[in-house]
C-alpha cells in the first residue's frame, strides 16, 4: 500500500461465520479504518478492534445504501447469496459506492442451476449430464425412465440445502415430490435439475476475480453431511480443511485450464463479466474434474478455513479494492505453508428444528485459537448465546494436516453449550487414505497411452511411403535410402519449424485434424524455396497429458500434409510432460529433410536483375503466422471462436481461422528443377518486408503493387477491427500471397502456365525487381496499400 492510500470504511453484509472471518481478516489491513457488519453476530459485536455491528437486515437495500452514504463507506462486501442475486451490486453502484460482488446478471450463475448448467454446456466446461424440468409430471416421467443414480437440485436458492442425493429410484421420486409438490425449499423448487450422480471426491475452490484476472485460493474439502462417516442429511457444512492432499499441481492446472479460466472468459464474452469471489464446487472423477455448482460469493465454512492461510503480506482489503477497480494483477496474493481445518459446532437438531438461547462458555482457549461466530448473539444480560443452527466455526492452522485437525479439536473440547454437537471425523477422507506406491502413471505419464497412440497411427504413417522410405515407425530412428532417387550431385537441405499460437485455437475449439497440415507446410515450403524436394519428415508432439484421440487427430493431419508434399513420415517423438504443459495443452515441432542437385540450389543471387518479374501464389488465408495478434484482436472485440465468422457466417470464427497453410511443393516442383526460376520466398513471420529480402542480392529491391491480387477478407477485417496500419499488416501477415517467385520477364507466360492446375494456388503478377537506388535504398516498397483495408 502506498503511504498516500485512502483509509477505507467497509460495510460487510451478513451474520454468519463467513462474515466474522472476513471481518477478522479485513481488520488486519492497515488500509482499513473501520468495518461495519450488518447485522453481524455475537463475534463481530465484540472482540475485534475497528469492527462493530449495524442492525440492518441483509436485504434492506434502502437502509443499507443510506447508511453507506451517511457513513462515507468506500467499499461494500456482501457475504450471503440472496442480496447478491437480488442485485445489491447495482443498488450501491447507483449511489457511487463500489461493491465486491458480481452483478445480478452474473449472479444468476448461482441463482439458477439450470442457467449455470446451460452455460457450462455452451462453453464446453466439464459437468455432469443433466435435464431441467419445471413440470412435475415430466420430471417424474423422466426419473421413471432412467436406470442410473441421480442428484436432484432445486434450481433456485435454497440456503445451500437444495441438493438431494437419493440412493435409489424410490428415494429419487420422493425427493422430487418434496421439492416440487411439498415445496420444502419454497420457490427455489419451481424448477429442478436432475443430473447424473458423479463418483469421486469433492473440492471447493474460491477464486478472486476482477472480470479479467482470476486467482484461486487453496482447494478445500467441505463436509456437508450432518453426522460422522458422511451420514445423515445435507447441511450448510459441518467442517472443512485445506489444502486437500488429493490435489496435485497438475490437477490444479487442469482445473484452471478447463474450468476456471473458461468460466471467467465465457461470462465476459456472454456480457456479464464476473467481479468478486467465484466459488466452484467440483467432483474429481476418474475422467477428470467436473463442476457440481457455482456460487457467487465466499463459501461457508470454506472462508473460515481458507482466509487463515492468507499470508500476512496479502492485504484482503487491498485485494478487494483491486478487483472492483479491475486491477487484480497489480496486487500480491500469497498463501502460508501448512494446513487449515475448521470444525463446525452446531445446535442439537440441526439441520432440522433446534432450540436457541443457550449460553456459550469458553474454558482457557489458547491465544491463537480461531473461533468464528455463526449463529450467536449477545442477549440483554450481555451473555453470549446460541441463535442459529451452526453456532461456531473452530479453525486451526498447523504445518501438517494431522496437527491442524488435532489443534482444532483441542479448541472444540474447551467450548460448551447445552445440546451442542459436532462431527468428530473432519478431514477423514485424507487422513484415512493409504499411501499408494509411486509409479510412472501416478506421476502423470502413461506408457500404455503412448503405446496405444503408436498402434493407432501406424496404418496412417504407412500411407506416406515413397521411394527411399519403406520402414515402419516404432524403432529407435527413421531410415531413408537415397539410392533409388538417382541424384547425381545431391545436397541435403533441412528445415525445422512449429505452428505457433495457432495451436491455441485448435485446443480452444477442440479441432485438431488440420493443425498437422500446418506443421508440414511450414517446413516443406521452407525447403522448396531452396529448390529442394522434401524427402522425409519427423514430428515432435509434447503435451501435459497424452490424450490419444487428440494426438491421433494431429498425426492424421501430419500424414495428410506429408502426402500432399510427397514426403514420407518416418518417425517422431511423443513426450508426455505433466507440470511443464497444462493438461489439455500440447506443442508441435517438425523436422524435414530434402534434397537438391548442387547446380539447382535457390536463390540464384547472381542472376537476379532489375526488370525481373515477381509472381505471387495465393495463400489459403492466415497460414500459421501472426496468431498472437489475431487472438488479441478477437478477445478485445468480445468474440469467441464459437462466434459466427464475421466474413463467412456459414462457419464459426474458429473454423475460419484453422484453415490450414497451403503446401506449394507439387505446384512449384517442376519449375524449380529448371534454370529459369531465380528465387522463391515463403511469406511467413515477418511478412513481405522481412522474407523477400532474404532472396535478393544487396544491390536490388522490389516494388509490389497490392492491387495486383485479391486480398482475402480476413486481412481486411483484421485491419479494420484491430486498427492495424498497412505496414504492420504487411510485416505480420501474408496478406493473401503465400509464395513469391522471381522470374525473367520473358518467361512470365511460360512459368505462369506451368503453375496452373486444378486445386493449385492462383498466380498473380505482383511486382518487379528494381535497383535499390531507384527506391531510396529500400529492399521492399509496397504500392497501393489502401487495397489492404
Amino acid at each position: 500500500m502506498s503511504s498516500g492510500a485512502e483509509l477505507l470504511n467497509i460495510l460487510l453484509i451478513g451474520s454468519g461465520g463467513r462474515e466474522h472471518a472476513i471481518a477478522w481478516r479485513l481488520a488486519k489491513s492497515p488500509r482499513v479504518e473501520h468495518v461495519y457488519v450488518a447485522p453481524g453476530n455475537g463475534g463481530t459485536a465484540r472482540g475485534l478492534s475497528r469492527v462493530s455491528n449495524v442492525p440492518i437486515d441483509t436485504n434492506d437495500f434502502t437502509k443499507l445504501t443510506k447508511f453507506a452514504v451517511d457513513n462515507h463507506i468506500n467499499l461494500v462486501v456482501p457475504g450471503p447469496e440472496q442480496p447478491i442475486v437480488d442485485g445489491i451490486e447495482a443498488a450501491f453502484r447507483r449511489v457511487g459506492i463500489p461493491c465486491f460482488a458480481p452483478s445480478a446478471k452474473a449472479a444468476v450463475m448461482e441463482g439458477s442451476k439450470t442457467f449455470a448448467k446451460n452455460f457450462m454446456k455452451k462453453h464446453n466446461i466439464p459437468t455432469a449430464t443433466y435435464e431441467s424440468f419445471s413440470d412435475y409430471s415430466q420430471a417424474k416421467e423422466y426419473l421413471e425412465s432412467i436406470t442410473h443414480r441421480v442428484v436432484i437440485k432445486a434450481s433456485g436458492l435454497a440456503a445451500g440445502k437444495g441438493v438431494l442425493i437419493p440412493a435409489n429410484k424410490e428415494e429419487a421420486l420422493n425427493a422430487l415430490k418434496e421439492i416440487m409438490i411439498d415445496r420444502v425449499f419454497g420457490n427455489a423448487g419451481d424448477e429442478v435439475v436432475i443430473e447424473e450422480y458423479l463418483e469421486g471426491q469433492e473440492l471447493s475452490i474460491l477464486s478472486i476475480c476482477d472480470g479479467y484476472t482470476i486467482v484461486s485460493l487453496p482447494p478445500a474439502q467441505d463436509h456437508k453431511r450432518a453426522f460422522d462417516g458422511d451420514q445423515g442429511p445435507n447441511t450448510g457444512g459441518m467442517g472443512c480443511y485445506c489444502p486437500t492432499p488429493i490435489v496435485t499441481p497438475e490437477l490444479l492446472t487442469e482445473i484452471d485450464t478447463t474450468i476456471l479460466k473458461p468460466t471467467l472468459t465465457g461470462m465476459r464474452h456472454d456480457g456479464f463479466p464476473f467481479v468478486g469471489i467465484l466459488f466452484t464446487g467440483l467432483m474429481i472423477t476418474n475422467s477428470g474434474p467436473k463442476v457440481l455448482e457455482y456460487n457467487v460469493r465466499f463459501g461457508d465454512p470454506e472462508t473460515e478455513t481458507v482466509l487463515p492461510l492468507l499470508s500476512d503480506e496479502s492485504d484482503l482489503a487491498e485485494i478487494m479494492m483491486a478487483c472492483v477497480e479491475r486491477r487484480l494483477d497489480s496486487v500480491q496474493i500469497a498463501i502460508k505453508p501448512g494446513y487449515a481445518v475448521t470444525v463446525i459446532i452446531a445446535s442439537g437438531g440441526y439441520p432440522g428444528p433446534y432450540s436457541k438461547g443457550k449460553e456459550i462458555t469458553f474454558n482457557n482457549l489458547s491465544s491463537d485459537a480461531l473461533i468464528f461466530h455463526a449463529g450467536t448473539s449477545i442477549n440483554e444480560d450481555n451473555i453470549l448465546s446460541t441463535s442459529g443452527g451452526r453456532v461456531l466455526a473452530v479453525s486451526a492452522v498447523a504445518p501438517t494436516l494431522e496437527e491442524a485437525v488435532a489443534k482444532a479439536y483441542q479448541s472444540v473440547g474447551l467450548i460448551h453449550f447445552d445440546s451442542m454437537y459436532y462431527r468428530k471425523d473432519i478431514a477423514h477422507r485424507s487422513l484415512s487414505t493409504p499411501k499408494s506406491h509411486n509409479t510412472y502413471a501416478s506421476a502423470g505419464v502413461s506408457i500404455d497411452a503412448g503405446n496405444l497412440l503408436v498402434e493407432k497411427i501406424k496404418p496412417l504413417v504407412k500411407t506416406t511411403r515413397r521411394p527411399g522410405a519403406e520402414a515402419d515407425i516404432g524403432g529407435f530412428g527413421g531410415l531413408f535410402d537415397l539410392k533409388p532417387l538417382q541424384y547425381s550431385d545431391p545436397l541435403l537441405v533441412a528445415a525445422t519449424d512449429g505452428v505457433g499460437t495457432k495451436l491455441k485455437i485448435a485446443q480452444a475449439t477442440n479441432r485438431h485434424e488440420t493443425i498437422g497440415v500446418d506443421l508440414v507446410a511450414m517446413n516443406v515450403n521452407d525447403l522448396i524455396v531452396q529448390g529442394a524436394e522434401p524427402l522425409f519428415f519427423l514430428d515432435y508432439y509434447a503435451c501435459g497429458k497424452l490424450q490419444v484421440n487428440v494426438a491421433t487427430d494431429v498425426v492424421s493431419g501430419i500424414v495428410d500434409g506429408c502426402k500432399e508434399a510427397g514426403c514420407a513420415l518416418i518417425g517422431g517423438e511423443t513426450a508426455e510432460m505433466p507440470g511443464l504443459y497444462k493438461t489439455d495443452e500440447y506443442d508441435l515441432a517438425g523436422f524435414c529433410v530434402g534434397v537438391v542437385e548442387r547446380n539447382l540450389i535457390l536463390p540464384r543471387l547472381s542472376s537476379i536483375k532489375p526488370g525481373d518479374t515477381l509472381l505471387g501464389l495465393a495463400s489459403s488465408g492466415l497460414h500459421s503466422n501472426g496468431f498472437s495478434l489475431v487472438r488479441k484482436i478477437i478477445d478485445s472485440n468480445n468474440l469467441t471462436y464459437a462466434s459466427p465468422c464475421p466474413w463467412d457466417t456459414s462457419i464459426t470464427l474458429g473454423q475460419a481461422l484453422l484453415v490450414p497453410t497451403r503446401i506449394y511443393v507439387k505446384q512449384v516442383m517442376n519449375i524449380v528443377k529448371g534454370a529459369t526460376v531465380k528465387g522463391l520466398s515463403h511469406i511467413t513471420g515477418g511478412g513481405f518486408y522481412d522474407n523477400i529480402p532474404r532472396i535478393l542480392p544487396d544491390d536490388v529491391g522490389v516494388v509490389i503493387n497490392a492491387r495486383q491480387w485479391e486480398v482475402p477478407t480476413v486481412f481486411k477485417w483484421l485491419a479494420r477491427v484491430g486498427n492495424i496500419q498497412p505496414d504492420e499488416l504487411l510485416r505480420t501477415f501474408n496478406c493473401g500471397i503465400g509464395m513469391v517467385i522471381i522470374v525473367p520477364t520473358d518467361a512470365v507466360d511460360n512459368i505462369t502456365h506451368q503453375l496452373q492446375g486444378p486445386n493449385w494456388a492462383t498466380v498473380f503478377n505482383i511486382g518487379r525487381v528494381v535497383s535499390k537506388q531507384d527506391i531510396e535504398g529500400n529492399s521492399v516498397v509496397i504500392e497501393e496499400k489502401e487495397a489492404l483495408s
